[in-house]
């Protein structure tokens, strides 16, 4: 009885979370803190990762400080953004949620930086037309780490996405399998002023906010300078 009223304690504190409404400024702390959380795991030189994988990326998404908690009952839930490569750089950023739950013998809490790296050009933009399930709708890989290019030799070509995790101050490859993924329309608008459609936004049709420049100068610095350094 004390396991069941715990669990449902923790899977009420993660839907008042997931259903809380943002603000502007919500909204702008998240964008700064994805760009902290990117500007972080590239510097970490020889463990970030590698390469080979930033050359080949159509997006990333950036989720900082996701939350999962279990007890007996697992779940997760985090916010974050998605910029994806387009003709004449990165575009703009769209938001989305993550969610999932487990069930097993688990207890504890904790939280959790992600990064989930596109690699091929069905890519995030197409995937987030509807809400996808990790490891159904689109077939997932936990990624390697290592900036030299023999790090990537290993991860499954066949993979959509590589899955990235930095739990204190730990970067490493992570299974979400069975994680879905959906956009935030709602953030999405509020950001921008006015209602954007995910595909524009990710094709490049709708220019970057002037809070949001920062993070995809970041990302085309990183991604890019990879793409060139052949």
């Amino acid at each position: 009885m004390k396991k069941a009223v715990v669990s449902l304690c923790l899977a009420f504190l993660l839907t008042s979370t997931a259903n809380a409404a943002s603000s502007r400024e919500d909204l702008q702390s998240r964008v700064n803190a994805a760009k902290v959380v990117l500007d972080q795991i590239m510097a970490a030189q020889d463990k970030t990762i590698p390469t080979n994988i930033l050359r080949s990326a159509t997006c990333v998404a950036i989720v900082p400080g996701m939350v999962k908690g279990a007890f007996v009952f697992g779940a997760q839930y985090g916010q974050g953004i998605v910029t994806c490569r387009t003709g004449h750089g990165w575009s703009a950023p769209v938001f989305i949620r993550m969610a999932g739950g487990s069930f097993g013998f688990q207890i504890g809490g904790q939280s959790t930086d992600l990064i989930l790296v596109a690699m091929n050009d069905r890519g995030l933009q197409d995937l987030l037309k509807n809400k996808f399930k990790i490891g159904g709708d689109a077939s997932a890989a936990a990624g390697p780490v290592g900036r030299a290019g023999q790090a990537a030799t290993d991860w499954k070509m066949g993979a959509e996405l590589l899955s990235y995790s930095r739990n204190k101050g730990l970067f490493a490859g992570i299974d979400l399998d069975g994680t879905s993924v959906s956009q935030n329309r709602d953030d999405t608008e509020l950001y921008y002023g006015t209602p954007q459609s995910f595909e524009n936004i990710l094709r490049g049709s709708v220019g970057v906010p002037a809070g949001a420049v920062a993070l995809i100068r970041d990302v085309a610095h990183h991604f890019v300078a990879a793409r060139n350094d052949r």
